[in-house]
């Protein structure tokens, strides 16, 4: 044999080497996807960092408070500048809408790109797995052996460090769910002293145990069999839908790569199943489009590689539309796909809505109840006097002074109103009485408008109209 030959047969056993003890999951085989070096996993890495904000969000500081927090006791929920009461949920139920029509909208293009790069499941898992490789073994070959060892300390040691580092991630993971909903500060404090309320403790508790259970041990168990996405994802792509697909015509039939020679009858698949080491549920790609399939990419990082290592075209796994592997045909451009314009009009329209919602957020909140029993009341003069309980909240962050004034019935006059002053986020109720003479009763119903001027700014009032009501002419 040639120096050649000698050198590329080295490299295809070497190739196979790398794969021989991986298998295909069946559900009671631990899967320890290898880790290889790759654009694709290198955009994973990249979009793991988007959730760093869920981190580091509670502790940026806004004018003193936390910027972020969302206040449920008070029923208030801070935004920066921004604070949102009940009475504006329905702007949360928008925002809602569109990243469930984003979802799905992405998946219609694209897959399960959310379950590859951005899932919390996808990401933790992928962190306690490199953990364990670096602490047991990146094959299963190598963690098995070291864990049917005898127990030295060596052993100990390593075991120890991989579940210390396990329980600090999800110890922090559960500290950081709930600093979303009380002061991040005083949290950490109440946490030390062991004076947190039950709820912080209950929270701390869930997410931490749940975060080490499901990312520590169930790993692609939940993408398999306790995610509801991964069932409902088959009505949601479609023969356009780009994901990752094995060229059957470019790969078959499979052949052991020899001496380097790939013979003119074999397809380029050298059947080192390289595709499925690296595959974080331990699905064959080849085998199809699979419910373990999360659409991550690893799979052509390592399919690449081989190609590139035998001198063959790259592409034999890819990301590709049902119709360009099996029928040739083109991509098609989104805006002939009617699916997911439909989708992108939903979202457009409730991201307009909730845009609209902040954009027009007042200081305050103006309501006013006319009472039902009496309709109105003849005073002694002849007057006629209606009485009202208005509703005043305060959306701002101080201390609001408010007056009352009305329009719109001349010659009513206002009683036992004067200048309230209304603490951040509550709400007070005035009672006050319209009283207008008889002689200027013009109908039985008429319209009346309160005016509410917040702090002396006339940019400030709020407006609302009710009915002034009197008895028949």
């Amino acid at each position: 044999m040639s120096e050649s030959g000698q050198q590329n047969q080295k490299q295809a056993d070497n190739i196979y080497q790398q794969t021989a003890d991986w298998q295909l999951n069946t559900g009671d085989i631990k899967i320890v996807a290898k880790r290889l070096l790759g654009r694709f996993r290198s955009l994973k890495w990249l979009a793991m960092l988007t959730w760093l904000p869920f981190f580091l969000g509670p502790y940026i500081r806004w004018n003193g408070q936390q910027a972020i927090l969302f206040d449920i006791p008070n029923r208030q929920y801070h935004f920066f500048d921004l604070t949102v009461y009940p009475q504006d949920l329905w702007m949360l139920a928008l925002t809602l809408v569109f990243f469930a029509i984003l979802l799905a909208a992405v998946t219609s293009v694209a897959g399960r790109i959310f379950c590859g790069y951005f899932c919390f499941q996808t990401v933790w898992a992928d962190i306690f797995t490199l953990i364990e490789g670096k602490c047991e073994g990146q094959t299963p070959s190598q963690a098995s052996k070291f864990n049917s060892t005898p127990w030295t300390l060596n052993k100990l040691l390593r075991k120890t460090v991989k579940h210390s580092l396990w329980l600090l991630i999800a110890l922090l993971t559960g500290l950081s769910f709930t600093a979303w909903f009380t002061d991040a500060f005083q949290l950490w404090h109440d946490y030390l002293t062991l004076e947190a309320a039950l709820p912080a403790w209950i929270a701390l508790a869930v997410f931490t145990t749940g975060t080490y259970v499901l990312a520590g041990f169930m790993r692609e168990q939940v993408c398999l069999w306790l995610c509801p996405y991964a069932r409902i994802q088959g009505v949601m792509v479609d023969q356009d839908t780009i994901l990752p697909h094995y060229d059957q015509a470019q790969g078959e039939p499979r052949a052991k790569l020899r001496k380097s020679a790939i013979k003119e009858d074999k397809g380029s698949c050298i059947d080192c199943n390289l595709c499925v080491a690296v595959c974080p549920t331990g699905i064959d790609i080849r085998q199809g489009q699979q419910l373990g399939c999360i659409t991550c990419g690893l799979c052509i990082d390592a399919c690449d590689d081989v190609m590139t290592k035998t001198n063959q075209p790259t592409g034999l796994i890819r990301y590709a539309s049902h119709k360009e592997i099996h029928h040739d045909a083109k991509p098609v451009q989104l805006y002939k796909r009617p699916r997911v314009m439909v989708y992108i009009t939903i979202m457009l329209l409730a991201l307009t809505g909730v845009v609209s919602g902040v954009t027009g957020l007042s200081p305050a909140e103006f309501n006013v109840l006319h009472e039902r029993q009496p309709l109105f009341v003849r005073l002694s003069d002849g007057t006629i006097q209606n009485k009202y309980t208005l509703k005043l909240l305060n959306k701002t962050q101080q201390n609001m002074f408010v007056t009352i004034d009305i329009s719109g019935l001349a010659g009513a006059t206002l009683h036992q109103v004067k200048m309230t002053e209304i603490e951040p986020g509550k709400v007070l109720p005035l009672t006050v009485f319209v009283r207008l003479p008889e002689a200027r009763l013009e109908s039985e119903i008429t319209s009346i408008t309160f005016i509410a001027n917040m702090n002396g700014e006339i940019d400030n009032n709020l407006t609302y109209q009710s009915m002034f009501l009197a008895p028949k002419l």
